[in-house]
């Protein structure tokens, strides 16, 4: 059993209330003291009227005696008299005695005390003493060490002490002494009814200490409740007995229980004890499952759970219960666990061992055999060329993923995925072509199946060394272009290159030093030489997997080159270069800055390349940064540095003449001086924008220098601060800047506050007029202002005067009317516009026959090309201006007079006659009409 504390308190059981019925006797002062008065009645006649008062609320269920001294004799230290003993019924005799009670002797407290407790003793169960004094002790020197004694020889009591009319400190010390030595309490009482409230608080016995107890019983660790367990609870050191069915919770008193457990089902008995602590807990008892009896049925399947039966017949072993045939087979089985093994009789063949549980209710046990293997054969030469390509015949399954292949003759796992050198899939037919690897040594053909690799049918073949020749020049030029002739097998994608002379992966494919030429069908091949002066070798490569074949040494020497170039130049000037040197194709003419250390990174020039093809002397442009350069003249193959020269350029200066105000979207005049190259351009930009060098920061189209000593410039169409810049082209840094002043513009726009949708309405302006501003129509609620496609309408240019005619949209609801300039489509000005609805009608017969004329009359607000059309009911986008089922649609204002004639469709159904705006071919309302056969 196991135990796991709560904290809860509740009821009592009452079968377990019962555990004896608790024990205290009253140890009354018969000293001569209590002729004493208060209040004028003798202490002895209050104690008996209070005793009285106590007797008649007693419980009936609780002992009680009594215990007297000082009452017969004077100065008697032994004058104490267990009047009457403890026990049930005592009430009346205990009554009897007080009254009669005469005080005249000593206050012999401490052991009248122990006399008490050696009468509790024979119970052997716990007991209270409740004692009444009104004085000192005065026999016994130390009354709180003999109640420290008593309660260390192991005596189960507690003493309650009432100090009845006691205000002398020392005896008030004993007194509490004595009770806090026994683990009871000190009251004191000045009067009879102080007296009477403190005997009736020490002489109720106490409820007893519960804790929460919860019991259950399992089938199994861990398994189902059992609800028809039987509980039998009993306490180990007290009388009762608790009875119950299932699982139930408890308050019990504290302390040890006996427990007995019977499952009814099965007849199992489980006993054990068990402690109820204050905290509560939980008793459990697991009872051994029961074992029952169950089918199981196995089968043997070929491929995977669900596939057929095997054919014939199958032995199954299971763990100690011996062997038996059939397939499937069915067996009773005690519920537990087993293994199960299945032999396969017509293909010897065994499974692997299966573990599975037999349950209540039966279940199914599968075991799957791999399908038997299927056959193979491969027809191959016993000798092949390596690298060379061979006809492979060959039968077998020829299921998908089924390959032929060649294989190191030396591999034993024949089933690993990657053991192949090369593989042709068996859908290219038989025979095949297959390819033979590099090397040379003893391999295998074989046919591997594509499900798991593995081999089934296999031939031997032994690969026998091709043969190569390089001729090429011992000793060349770095950067040279090398003719090299050569014989070998030329098999696809071989290769000639050149490679270090001790690189030691000799097929590692990007071991070449310059780019490896394919060998094709020409018997000399073209190369380039490393830039790289050192020892090389010319090799043949395989192209199949890049490792060589032969090889022929050859030497790389240093190659020389001179430039001829001024000293300094301006920045951004275009200057002449003359140069000697190889003159390889790429090859070319750049500056770099003098301290750039990586003199082969391709990305090191600041200003364009030029290719040295273009002349013995070549013009290049000087970086627009002043600074200290290097001209160098790079090999065109890796970017390396072969020669040098410095370059000092200088600073360039320039100057703009400009208006320091203009209107905002204006075109003003710009004088300019400077070096004019080419590209070279003015422009305006933010005044604040940091990188001067940023290609896109210019706020307008720049213009060219090329347009001459005085340029005309677009301001921006925002107000603020700029500056006009010079900047160089070749980088587009700014050599020179003026400060601009953009100031706003003012524009107006009147037009009626509302007017019909669709129709044409006149728009007066006032504005800059620039070059492509428009009047246009714009949704109220569009929030992009500079939106280029955000009009409803198609615009209008203020080109063409003022008033214009402005069309308005289609669709009823809030507008403006907007001046927008061209520079940028930004607005200028607007003014609300309301759109109000038109209404049309049509009438025209509820149904007619397939490709016949009907008339329409129709009302409407006749705007030109608005017309009558013919739609399907269900169509959805009544925007898409090809819905229309008749192909001809009459217009409106073209009617003769307020009636149409509309050609039906020529299929029957239901459809809509609609009036369509000629603006956008939106309806504006529609009526249905039945076509029919």
């Amino acid at each position: 059993m196991r135990n796991w504390l709560v904290a809860l308190l509740l009821s009592i059981p009452a079968a377990l209330s019962a555990q004896g019925a608790p024990n205290t006797i009253l140890v009354l002062d018969g000293s001569g003291s209590m002729w004493g008065q208060i209040d004028g009645v003798n202490k002895i006649v209050i104690a008996r009227d209070v005793v009285g008062t106590l007797l008649d609320d007693f419980p009936q269920d609780q002992n009680l005696g009594l215990t007297v001294y000082g009452h017969r004799t004077r100065g008697d230290c032994n004058d104490i008299e267990t009047v009457v003993a403890p026990g049930s019924g005592t009430l009346p005799a205990i009554r009897d005695a007080v009254n009669n009670i005469n005080p005249r002797g000593k206050t012999p407290m401490t052991d009248a005390l122990v006399a008490a407790a050696q009468a509790l003793r024979f119970t052997e169960e716990a007991a209270t003493v409740i004692l009444v004094s009104d004085g000192i002790e005065t026999c016994n020197p130390d009354p709180c060490a003999a109640a420290a004694a008593l309660e260390q020889a192991g005596i189960d009591f507690t003493a309650h002490v009432v100090g009845f009319d006691v205000t002398d400190p020392e005896a008030l010390a004993q007194m509490q002494c004595i009770a806090g030595n026994t683990g009871g309490q000190f009251l004191s009482a000045a009067n009879a009814s102080e007296l009477s409230s403190a005997l009736t608080q020490v002489a109720v016995a106490p409820e007893p200490a519960l804790g929460s107890v919860a019991f259950l019983a399992r089938s199994g660790a861990g398994g189902p409740i059992i609800e028809d367990a039987a509980w039998a609870i009993v306490p180990q050191n007290a009388q009762g007995r608790l009875d119950f069915t299932g699982q139930q919770t408890y308050e019990l008193p504290l302390g040890a229980y006996n427990v007995q457990v019977q499952w009814a089902r099965t007849g199992q008995v489980i006993e054990g004890g068990f402690q109820v602590a204050p905290e509560g807990g939980t008793v459990e008892v697991v009872f051994e499952p029961p074992i029952e009896i169950v089918p199981v049925t196995f089968r043997a399947v070929l491929g995977a759970e669900h596939g057929p039966l095997v054919d014939g017949p199958v032995e199954w072993a299971v763990t100690d219960l011996g062997n038996a045939t059939g397939n499937p087979l069915t067996a009773d089985m005690a519920e537990g666990s087993y293994i199960v093994t299945a032999y396969w009789l017509a293909q010897e063949a065994t499974s692997d061992p299966v573990q599975f549980i037999a349950i209540p209710g039966g279940r199914e046990v599968v075991v799957v055999f791999e399908e038997p293997k299927p056959l193979a054969t491969v027809l191959a030469p016993e000798t092949a060329v390596v690298g060379s390509t061979i006809e492979v015949a060959w039968e077998g399954p020829g299921m998908k993923g089924d390959v032929v292949a060649i294989t190191d003759g030396t591999r034993t796992d024949v089933t690993y995925p990657y053991r192949f050198a090369n593989k042709t899939s068996v859908e290219s037919g038989s025979p095949l072509k297959l390819l033979m690897p590099t090397q040379p040594g003893s391999y295998v053909v074989e046919y591997s199946l594509g499900g798991g690799n593995e081999r089934i049918a296999s031939v031997p073949i032994t690969l026998t060394p091709a043969t190569a020749t390089l001729i090429a020049p011992s000793s060349v030029e770095a950067g040279a272009i090398v003719e090299v002739a050569w014989t070998g097998p030329a098999y696809e994608r071989d290769a000639i290159g050149i490679t270090p002379a001790g690189y030691e992966d000799t097929s590692y494919p990007y071991r070449f030093s310059t780019s490896a030429e394919q060998v094709g069908d020409v018997p000399v091949v073209r190369l380039a030489a490393p830039t790289e002066p050192g020892s090389y070798v010319v090799e043949y490569a395989f192209g199949q997997d890049s490792s060589r074949l032969t090889s022929v040494a050859m030497e790389v020497v240093p190659v020389s080159a001179k430039l001829t170039a001024p000293e300094t130049v301006t920045a951004g000037q275009t200057f002449e270069v003359a140069w000697s040197g190889p003159g390889y194709e790429r090859d070319y003419i750049g500056i770099t800055a003098a301290d750039y250390e990586d003199t082969s990174y391709p990305y090191r020039f600041v200003s364009k390349k030029v290719r040295v093809s273009e002349g013995d002397v070549v013009s290049i442009e000087a970086p627009t940064e002043p600074g200290s350069y290097v001209i160098e003249y790079a090999l065109g193959q890796d970017d390396t540095r072969l020669v040098a020269v410095a370059l000092t350029v200088t600073d360039v200066a320039a100057t703009l003449t400009a208006p320091s105000i203009v209107v905002a979207g204006s075109t003003f005049e710009v004088a300019w001086t400077g070096p004019g190259y080419e590209r070279d351009a003015v422009g305006v930009t933010a005044a604040d924008y940091e990188d001067t060098s940023y290609p896109y920061r210019f706020i307008t189209r720049k213009v060219d220098v090329s347009g001459g000593p005085v340029l005309k410039v677009q301001a921006p169409t925002e107000p603020g601060s700029y500056v006009v810049e010079y900047a160089l082209g070749q980088d587009n840094s700014r050599l020179v800047a003026v400060a601009l002043e953009v100031t706003p513009l003012s524009a107006s726009v009147t037009a009626p506050s509302s007017a019909p949708a669709g129709s044409v309405i006149e728009v007066a302006w006032n504005g800059p007029a620039y070059e492509r501003d428009v009047i246009g129509i714009t949704s109220a609620s569009s929030e992009d202002t500079s939106y280029p496609y955000r009009f409803v309408t198609r615009t209008t240019g203020t080109s063409e005067g003022s008033p214009l005619r402005v069309q308005l949209p289609t669709v009823p609801g809030d507008y403006v009317v907007e001046y927008s300039l061209g520079q940028d489509n930004t607005r200028l000005t607007a003014v609300p516009l309301t759109v109000t609805p038109v209404s049309a009608t049509l009438t025209a017969p509820a149904t007619a026959q397939v490709g016949t004329e009907i008339e329409v009359a129709w009302t409407g607000p006749a705007y030109p090309s608005d017309f009558v059309g013919i739609t399907p009911a269900d169509y959805e986008d009544l925007g898409y201006p090809y819905r229309f089922a008749n192909r001809a649609k009459p217009t409106v204002a073209d009617a003769d007079g307020s009636t149409v004639r509309l050609t039906m469709p020529e299929e029957p159904g239901n459809y809509v006659i609609e009036y369509v705006f000629g603006l956008d071919t939106t309806r504006l309302m529609s009526i249905p009409i039945t076509v029919t056969q």
